[in-house]
């Protein structure tokens, strides 16, 4: 092993790394593990709430490991925390969450959503942020979540030709992977990442890649296209080929153009030629549209809790209701035509009736419960991560850099997740993959990573 020279620190020198073991390999990444474990976690039996407090899952404790551990290396190390921008642009919903947790009308019951919007939000993508030094640690992390992807992905499949997976259409076909009907899009969300981050590795392949790793990646990114469409999930399927056409659009006009093609003959293959749900995909998707002629229940209770948190918003224009204030207010604003709840069944459930306790729209549950604030404040960060990404990953390509594919990942899943949640909010064991994805997205647009020395700067510097 080699180790830098020891020399003494010049006064007000920040970092003590000078007189550290010069660390190489997994020893070097190993304060991703806590990371690795919570993007790998979230399939895990979720719910040890206690004293009816809220749900706290494996993947949340390895997500408060790792912020730990971001703090305490920050601590003994002194190294310099996130840029000014940074700091900026990953703090500012924070001040939204405090706003609407100080107006809330009961502001104890408005804490444990102030505890998991700071949670998914600014502490998980500031110690994604802080915690990833070099390309090579973001590719660790986005292939994590291909694993999950892979192992979610087979699990629902079997669900659907089996007929074991959650009630649809009164057969129990639809493929939830060990997330149970209870968390529907819980594997279609997993699988979105996976098929996205793994499409990314075989548009820009890094340079130092195996051979074999090119079209590995394009077979994993096709193959996870039937359990994502086996989930049935509206929002995700139309999230992801959002994402994938922005991703498409980056990655250069021939290439985006060839890969259209094979995803578009897949995609024939696969629903087609095979007949993978075709009939059901096509009504499941026919029925976004059918809202006053012969409508989808569920679309209709989505639309009548979007109408709620309108209304909700034009009562507290500028702080909302409160964090967790939506389901409090919800009758009171909702129309006659809501839905009691919805109804769940199979993947080894039994029947039960699962209320309606959010708009399933990110950005009217932000509105309702916090406000013109709020939201702002939100959106405001986000667009900054999506377009700061965007940005560099142009600067990028125009400069030859090795690391493009971190910055299709970042953008593919910044992309989705800002689409995804047209149609979705936060609730189960994913939420806190979405910290991650906007910790990966602002590693790439915001932060300075640490540059590799070179061998020869390594010699200079150390001795064996």
């Amino acid at each position: 092993m080699t180790t830098t020279t020891l020399t003494a620190p010049a006064p007000g020198a920040p970092s003590r790394t000078a007189a550290l073991p010069r660390r190489t390999g997994w020893l070097r990444h190993w304060p991703l593990l806590p990371l690795i474990a919570t993007v790998l976690l979230p399939a895990l039996p979720y719910g040890l709430g206690v004293g009816g407090g809220p749900s706290v899952g494996a993947a949340d404790i390895a997500s408060g490991i790792a912020v730990l551990v971001c703090a305490g290396r920050l601590l003994y190390l002194r190294q310099r925390p996130l840029s000014g921008a940074a700091a900026l642009v990953l703090g500012l919903p924070a001040v939204g969450f405090a706003v609407a947790t100080v107006t809330a009308s009961d502001p104890a019951a408005a804490l444990p959503g102030l505890v998991r919007y700071l949670q998914v939000f600014v502490l998980v993508p500031a110690a994604v942020c802080l915690l990833l030094k070099d390309a090579h640690g973001f590719r660790i992390v986005a292939g994590a979540l291909v694993v999950l992807a892979l192992v979610q992905g087979a699990v629902g499949v079997e669900q659907y030709v089996t007929g074991t997976g959650a009630s649809y259409m009164g057969e129990e076909i639809r493929a939830v992977g060990t997330f149970g009907p209870s968390d529907i899009m819980g594997m279609a969300t997993v699988v979105a990442y996976g098929l996205l981050a793994a499409a990314a590795c075989a548009l820009r392949t890094p340079r130092t890649a195996p051979a074999w790793l090119r079209p590995s990646a394009a077979v994993v990114a096709v193959g996870l296209i039937v359990p994502l469409t086996l989930s049935f999930s509206r929002g995700v399927w139309l999230a992801t080929a959002a994402a994938l056409l922005v991703a498409l659009a980056l990655s250069g006009r021939r290439q985006a153009l060839t890969s259209l093609a094979v995803l578009g003959a897949s995609a024939v293959v696969l629903v087609g030629g095979f007949g993978i749900g075709s009939q059901l995909i096509a009504e499941r998707a026919a029925s976004v549209t059918q809202v006053t002629r012969a409508p989808d229940r569920s679309v209709s209770d989505r639309y009548a809790m979007w109408s709620a948190a309108g209304s909700m918003w034009r009562e507290q224009p500028a702080t909302g209701v409160g964090l967790k204030g939506f389901p409090a207010h919800r009758d009171a604003h909702a129309s006659v035509g809501l839905s009691s709840g919805s109804d769940t069944a199979g993947a080894g459930q039994e029947f039960r009736r699962q209320a309606l306790l959010s708009p399933h729209n990110m950005y009217l549950l932000i509105l309702s419960e916090q406000g013109l604030i709020g939201l702002t404040a939100v959106v405001g960060s986000w667009a900054a991560i999506l377009v700061g990404a965007v940005r560099r990953l142009r600067r990028a390509r125009s400069r030859g850099e090795a690391a493009i594919d971190c910055g299709l990942v970042a953008v593919a899943l910044m992309t989705w997740q800002c689409v995804n949640f047209l149609y979705s909010d936060i609730g189960g064991p994913t939420t806190v993959l979405a910290g991650v994805i906007l910790g990966l997205a602002a590693w790439w647009a915001l932060a300075e990573p640490v540059k590799a020395r070179t061998p020869a700067a390594l010699g200079k510097a150390g001795t064996a």
